[in-house]
């Protein structure tokens, strides 16, 4: 993979460039800011700006934004969740300026027209409902409820219809001032165009000349006892996940949870889980492990579906496999396999460039680098099954595992 390159404006927004060889790019620009920054009355802000990024600039419409990529073959696209908002672009390598300039306008110069905000109230409460209607989404929300409250990690991103319906022109810009500045932005590229033109283009179009940090600052969240709760949603199925806290991202043993979680429950049909669960038992359609890192604490789960009448079978399977993986290290010949399986897939999924991109923009906002696929399998050619126990002896006793249900 080639080096990336890096630039810093002198109003504190910082470059990350990835070279290519494709005829197409991308680029955006990740923002540090999320849902955990909302404050009491603000819950579900943080996504509502995201979709009214697109609704109005000083220069342009609504209609100007969505035609301004579109009319070239080129796709604009944002997302947002709990620590980060992400606005970026795909485009044909010579529409790069322009896709430049457009995403520049719309971090810097929104202006979040009433007329427009009322219309996307409604779109965001139907988007609150869909979302109300799908358990094995919504569990995760209300799992991280569980671990983190009253810190805001707790509350969902897409927020609530009480406090949506009360969002006008001034609280969207007051948000946005304050954490849409520079110095809390880090804008990326991935493509076949040299470097110099796109610091040129960003020094050109992100003028924002301002070099504070935003106002708010992020607490940890403290640590909640274990606890059990079991919500009646009258599904068809059980949906139930079993997790604690786990490690932040800077944490020394991150990597080794990450490829645990990957042994234990990850997009293979050969996780331990699925061979259990699935495969042998034939009790779930579904079985999965999720470790969330996030800058200052983290989580670790499994999730799974089942009838009713397997709930307490299933259970005990999961615990079954906690324990193994606590009791029992790893066999060599074993962990080499799911070293190499694990860094398949990275490889895989980098083969994406739009992941790709998204990825080398979080990844420089976090941690001030990137790291290639040489780096990234030199970090898991070093775990070892001594490593992999301990982690598991940390993060899955059963004394801290916290367990919610839908029936």
């Amino acid at each position: 993979m080639n080096s990336y390159k890096t630039h810093t404006l002198s109003n504190g927004l910082r470059l990350v460039h990835l070279p290519g060889n494709s005829l197409v790019s991308y680029c955006g620009v990740i923002i540090n800011a999320g849902s955990r920054e909302e404050k009491k009355g603000e819950y579900g802000m943080a996504h509502f700006i995201e979709h009214m990024l697109f609704k109005g600039t000083a220069k342009r419409t609504s209609r100007q934004i969505i035609n301004r990529l579109e009319d070239v073959g080129g796709e604009l696209n944002a997302y947002t969740s709990k620590e980060e908002t992400v606005v970026y672009a795909g485009f044909l390598n010579e529409y790069t300026e322009r896709s430049i300039e457009l995403i520049a306008d719309i971090v810097q110069n929104s202006v979040f027209p009433q007329n427009e905000i009322d219309k996307e109230i409604e779109i965001i409460q139907d988007e609150i409902q869909s979302y109300n209607d799908s358990p094995s989404e919504l569990i995760f929300d209300d799992f991280e409820e569980l671990l983190f409250k009253p810190n805001p990690m707790a509350h969902n991103v897409l927020g609530n219809k009480e406090n949506i319906e009360h969002f006008d022109t001034a609280r969207a810009l007051e948000f946005y001032h304050t954490h849409y500045v520079p110095a809390e932005m880090v804008f990326f590229s991935l493509g076949a165009v040299d470097f110099d033109k796109i610091v040129r283009w960003c020094q050109k179009y992100f003028i924002k000349s301002e070099r504070n940090t935003k106002i708010y600052t992020r607490i940890a969240p403290p640590v909640q006892p274990a606890a059990q709760k079991a919500v009646k949603r009258n599904t068809h199925q059980i949906h139930c996940m079993i997790g604690t806290r786990a490690y932040d991202i800077n944490h020394p043993d991150r990597m080794i949870l990450y490829l645990l979680n990957n042994i234990l429950g990850g997009p293979g049909m050969n996780s331990l889980l699925n061979l259990s669960l699935r495969e042998k038992h034939g009790l779930v359609y579904n079985v999965e492990a999720e470790y969330q890192p996030f800058t200052d604490c983290g989580w670790w789960a499994v999730y799974y579906g089942c009838d009713p009448e397997n709930a307490d079978k299933c259970e005990n399977l999961v615990r079954q496999e906690l324990a193994s993986l606590c009791l029992n290290p790893i066999k060599e010949h074993k962990l080499n396999k799911y070293k190499l399986q694990l860094m398949g897939q990275i490889a895989i999924s980098s083969e994406n460039k739009e992941n790709l991109a998204l990825s080398l923009g979080k990844s420089y906002l976090r941690f001030g680098k990137f790291d290639g696929m040489d780096e990234v399998r030199k970090k898991i050619n070093t775990i070892t099954s001594e490593q992999l126990q301990r982690v598991a002896i940390d993060i899955f006793n059963p004394q801290n595992l916290t367990i919610l249900k839908y029936n």
